[in-house]
């Protein structure tokens, strides 16, 4: 009997899965499902043990959905990308597999370890595909076949080939030959520390992942371009934990989005969410492109001569949300308390790590890392890279965000502050931003620091620091 083995990774669904699809094409074909957890690998990655339970949370409903359809996930343990082969290689000789199928991973290592396994499969057919992207990487060029290093003629341009030809949503497969599978009643284990996430926020199955998507698009995105931005009001969609783990395919968000509102092609209603989804786009291109930038090597290379400052106080003080500038400390514990954040409030973070500590933007890549549920390294370096000015389409580095008028802007009253900073509670709004200078009028204790640094002074010395360093070379390790 012909035997078809899916390898699961970043794609854990059953609907919408190029992979899968293919697998079952063949209604007479065995199909076999494998994923491979990699603990040591995400290790040196810092997974996030909130998005490690919900990794398993994932797994397990998927090896149910599937063996409903007559397909069992067979989950195995390699410590890193390098021992996977091994596994696939007696996976294969053992149920005398024919045919591998998966779907490709954009990262440096992981592309590596693809490249690995098929040279070692030499009688097994390997299949790739292009499944976590609406458009695959190098598709989108400009007219000289460069990949774009600016995102709005990108968005163009994607935006065009969209309107020419959407890319094809499939269903999932219908039930195997074999009929249904009893599912294991031992629950998937993965050996690697796991932190309980919220269920009700961040669906916990894939069909639960499909109902958010469907209530978003029908009554979210009327309101998304306006409220988006305001931490305090729930108007995002909170999707991205599925799209990182691939509980959803960017197809399915797009083609839900352009069956409630059609127009968002052509830029009305949908048409700034579909923006962020083309800004996830970019990211995947970009390290498909410069691979140097998993490595964590700026875009601009001039940028790694500024002279950043040790990781001391400070650095602990904005990890623990306790530098005395509320909009950030809220959006810091926000994030140690529930792995995610606000979209607005990474930049606003990311700004003061960088621009008012002078604190090398990657040390706040790997803590964010370690703690998000939706951590996804072309998504996280890219922002990073943005905030910090090192990246392609960045802030210039001479922009720099004030914490508090970016909190005055997006949380005028405090309400998300005070949600996250108890302590101000008490505050009155018209001070809620500048607390220490309420304390002193008031001429009261509050159990809330001062700011660990002057916001005036601190962007005159960054000013300074990317100045010194753009002087002296300017050669790109990344971007040409």
């Amino acid at each position: 009997m012909t035997t078809h083995l899916v390898w699961f990774r970043t794609d854990l669904r059953v609907h919408d899965n190029l992979a899968l699809t293919a697998a079952c094409r063949q209604p007479n074909a065995r199909v076999l499902a494998l994923y491979i957890a990699t603990p040591e690998q995400w290790r040196q990655h810092q997974m996030a043990p909130r998005q490690a339970a919900f990794l398993v949370s994932h797994l397990n409903a998927l090896q149910q959905t599937l063996a409903a359809r007559g397909i069992p996930l067979l989950v195995q343990t390699a410590e890193t990308f390098a021992d996977c082969v091994t596994v696939i290689q007696a996976l294969c000789e053992a149920h005398n597999v024919s045919a591998l199928f998966y779907n490709y991973q954009y990262e440096i290592n992981e592309r590596q370890r693809d490249v690995a396994v098929e040279r070692a499969l030499s009688d097994v057919i390997c299949q790739g595909f292009d499944d976590s992207v609406l458009l695959a990487p190098g598709s989108v060029t400009t007219g000289n076949h460069e990949m774009y290093k600016v995102f709005t003629p990108f968005k163009n341009a994607f935006l065009r080939r969209l309107r020419e030809d959407l890319p094809e949503c499939h269903r999932a497969p219908a039930m195997r030959q074999s009929g249904a599978l009893s599912v294991p009643n031992s629950p998937v284990i993965v050996d690697y520390p796991q932190q309980p996430f919220d269920a009700e926020r961040f669906p916990a199955d894939e069909q639960s992942a499909l109902t958010r998507l469907r209530d978003f698009c029908q009554h979210g995105l009327a309101r998304y371009d306006a409220d988006r931005d305001f931490p305090a009001i729930d108007g995002t969609s909170r999707l991205s934990p599925c799209l990182t783990l691939g509980v959803l395919s960017p197809r399915q968000c797009l083609h839900r989005l352009l069956k409630t509102h059609p127009e968002a092609l052509n830029g009305g209603t949908g048409a700034v969410w579909l923006s962020e989804l083309i800004w996830r786009e970019f990211y995947r291109h970009l390290i498909t492109r410069y691979p140097e930038l998993c490595k964590h090597k700026p875009f601009i290379g001039w940028t790694d001569n500024v002279q950043w400052k040790t990781p001391d106080a400070a650095f602990t003080a904005w990890q623990n949300g306790n530098t005395g500038f509320p909009i950030v400390d809220a959006a810091m514990r926000q994030l140690n308390a529930t792995g995610w954040m606000h979209n607005r409030l990474r930049m606003i973070v990311a700004s003061f790590l960088v621009k008012d500590l002078l604190i090398d933007w990657r040390e706040g890549e790997r803590y964010f890392m370690s703690q998000l549920i939706d951590g996804d390294l072309a998504a996280n370096n890219g922002g990073w890279q943005w905030a910090a000015s090192t990246g392609t389409d960045a802030a210039p580095y001479f922009r720099i965000f004030n914490p508090t008028t970016q909190g005055e802007k997006f949380d005028k009253a405090g309400e998300f502050i005070r949600h996250w900073i108890p302590e101000l509670s008490a505050v009155p709004a018209a001070s809620i931003h500048t607390p220490w200078q309420w304390v002193e009028k008031a001429n009261i204790r509050l159990d809330y620091p001062h700011p660990i640094v002057d916001h005036k002074r601190a962007r005159e010395a960054t000013l300074a620091a990317y100045d010194a360093a753009r002087k002296g070379t300017r050669s790109v390790v990344a971007g040409g």
